[in-house]
């Protein structure tokens, strides 16, 4: 659990830096150039995703189980991870609506797929690994509004053919993943 743990710690500690220390984090970006700093956040982040996917098979390799989820919250999941991935791709298709509506889809992205994850899974290990990415979301998030308001962000409206495109690539994206990433990467087939 303690390689868990600090790999939480490092990915996303790095993550949070514009949360916690903005004018740090714009200063550092000054001094050593935005390509460096992308560089060397980037490797921070893979580094603590290397300890979150090394720590989380460790932690499942004996399992400290805290609950017992109902079967009915595996389909309950299973929607919301689809919604999570519709999520997702609002955050990358350009001037879609779902983006225009939500302004940060990522964060709501990560919030229901950490949230759909803790309704499904009673272990340990899961409730530290998806209970910190949902604190994280729901802090990011907030910090993120306020930095919209503070700057008076607009957000530019959304059309049809994109808010169609982003819908199409989160229900792809998760019947791709749902379907065989899942089993192939984790180890766990959410349909069997």
């Amino acid at each position: 659990m303690t390689i868990l743990i600090l790999g939480l710690i490092v990915f996303l500690g790095v993550h949070s830096t514009r949360i916690v220390a903005d004018g740090w984090r714009t200063s550092q970006m000054k001094r050593l150039g935005t390509g460096a700093w992308k560089g060397i956040y980037s490797l921070l982040s893979l580094a603590g995703f290397g300890l979150i996917v090394w720590g989380f098979g460790l932690a499942r390799q004996d399992p400290v189980v805290l609950w017992i989820a109902p079967v009915a919250m595996r389909h309950v999941a299973a929607l919301l991870t689809l919604i999570a991935f519709v999520f997702l791709a609002a955050a990358y298709v350009p001037r879609n609506s779902i983006k225009s509506r939500l302004h940060h889809p990522m964060l709501l992205g990560v919030k229901t797929w950490a949230f759909a994850h803790l309704l499904a899974n009673g272990r340990l290990a899961d409730v530290v690994l998806f209970g910190a990415f949902l604190a994280w979301a729901i802090v990011c998030y907030v910090a993120a509004k306020r930095r919209d308001r503070a700057a008076g962000t607009q957000y530019p409206a959304g059309g049809g053919g994109a808010t169609a495109a982003t819908l199409v690539a989160g229900i792809a994206g998760w019947a791709l993943f749902a379907f065989w990433l899942h089993g192939l990467l984790i180890g766990v087939r959410p349909f069997g």
